[in-house]
């Protein structure tokens, strides 16, 4: 008896998903299990890169999750509706679901996982993190037993890609994003991407099994890369970073509220995500008593995640081959209770923080005597040089309170001499 999967669209990811099971030879045996039994399409008239019977395709997408006969329904169309609500209705039916779609888990993936333990089957998403980077199941599984402190990752690989460029070569972020958009790498609307909200789903999605809590997407800190500069960019190189749009999920202590936010940060070189470029992502798990872990790979990509989804699909065509009535807890996700979140002002970290000052004597010292009201420990204080008339000040601190850290800002806001804060970026 094979396993019919009802798939739900037949884009970039769909396409390679079913390339990828109709060309078995040298895979994972289990492949030939698989039956590609329904495929729901917008149009029956469009030209396709796979080869599938006409009787196959529909464009009538709920007769697909309301059909008897599929066994698993894979989710591809992508966005929130009717995604959600397509997810829901496969699940209600009785049938898997395997997923890429981290916008719909990160903001319904409290309803979705409530209705597939209500219905005893599961919900797999290992393509909607990381593309073809195993990281869901390992998290769930083989790293489960760890005390997980800290997952730092990138995540999204346009906004790596344009960092990369604008470091490589110098160029500002509007021309880099413009370019990006040419070879595809980018959307006509980039949003998503540039303003750090792909991230932050994603970030959502791994703190929720790093943490075994729910996350409230809206507690999530986002801020994207809009306003990092190139002049950053080379003072950074100078003082031995690199910049990096980082999604962060950590816990201090473990009594203590998550920290989980998405921003541009400084980080040293040495450190191992300095080095991932390009639309590479990569993921650092730390935690007790493994260590650090680190994954790492293509992000995106039709073969990519292709390859996520079909994993998925076979870990989901072996527990029907096994088809015992208890749930497999390693890959139901259980949790109901939602993780505390502390607000961005708590964070401790370091800061970058970039000035432009009148040229007037005695400028350094007022700022070190503001920051100094506020416990604010100043690491490097550079005069790097002049901007039209005006000198250009660069602060580096120690650890300090977010909080203590803006209100010092907003004291030398208001200094006669200070005529503008360009740039504040964290230091990881």
């Amino acid at each position: 008896m094979g396993v019919k999967l009802g798939i739900l669209g037949l884009g970039t990811v769909g396409t390679g998903t079913v390339q990828l099971l109709q060309d078995v030879v040298g895979r994972n045996p289990l492949l030939q299990e698989v039956e590609i039994y329904r495929v729901g399409v917008r149009s029956l008239a469009k030209i396709r890169d796979v080869e599938l019977p006409a009787d196959v395709l529909t464009t009538d997408l709920e007769s697909i999750v309301n059909d008897p006969a599929v066994d698993i329904v894979v989710e591809l169309i992508g966005g929130l509706e009717p995604a959600r609500s397509l997810i829901l209705q496969a699940l209600k039916n009785g049938k898997h679901v395997v997923t890429a779609n981290k916008a719909a888990i990160a903001r319904f993936g409290a309803e979705i996982f409530t209705t597939a333990n209500q219905a005893g089957v599961y919900v797999m998403l290992e393509a909607a993190v990381g593309g073809g980077i195993p990281v869901i199941q390992p998290l769930k599984q083989s790293l489960s037993v760890n005390r997980i402190h800290t997952i730092t990752g990138i995540v999204n690989g346009t906004t790596n890609y344009i960092l990369t460029r604008m470091q490589t070569e110098g160029s500002n972020f509007s021309d880099v994003l413009a370019d990006a958009q040419k070879l595809g790498y980018a959307e006509a609307d980039p949003t998503a991407d540039v303003d750090g909200l792909d991230a932050a789903d994603k970030i959502a999605i791994l703190a929720s099994l790093g943490f075994d809590g729910r996350i409230n997407l809206e507690d999530v800190y986002c801020e994207g890369i809009r306003q990092v500069s190139k002049t950053d960019i080379t003072y950074a190189e100078k003082l031995g970073f690199v910049i990096k749009l980082l999604a962060i999920a950590k816990q201090y202590t473990p009594s203590s509220p998550l920290s989980v936010r998405v921003h541009p940060t400084l980080v040293a070189k040495a450190h191992p995500l300095a080095s991932i470029n390009g639309v590479y992502n990569a993921i650092l798990v730390e935690g007790e008593p493994i260590g650090q872990v680190m994954f790492f790979g293509p992000g995106a990509g039709a073969g990519a995640t292709a390859s996520a989804v079909t994993s998925d699909i076979l870990n989901l065509v072996a527990v029907l081959k096994t088809s015992t009535t208890n749930p497999n807890p390693l890959l139901t996700c259980g949790h109901q209770d939602y993780c505390e979140i502390a607000p961005i002002t708590e964070l401790v970290t370091r800061f970058y923080a970039r000035f432009l000052t009148k040229d007037q004597p005695g400028v350094i010292g007022k700022l070190g005597t503001c920051f100094g009201n506020y416990g604010v420990s100043l690491e490097s204080v550079v005069q790097t040089g002049f901007q039209e008339g005006l000198a250009e000040i660069v602060v580096v601190t120690h650890d300090v309170r977010e909080g203590d850290f803006r209100q010092a800002l907003t004291e030398i806001q208001n200094l006669e001499a200070i005529d503008s804060i360009p740039s504040l970026l964290r230091v990881l």
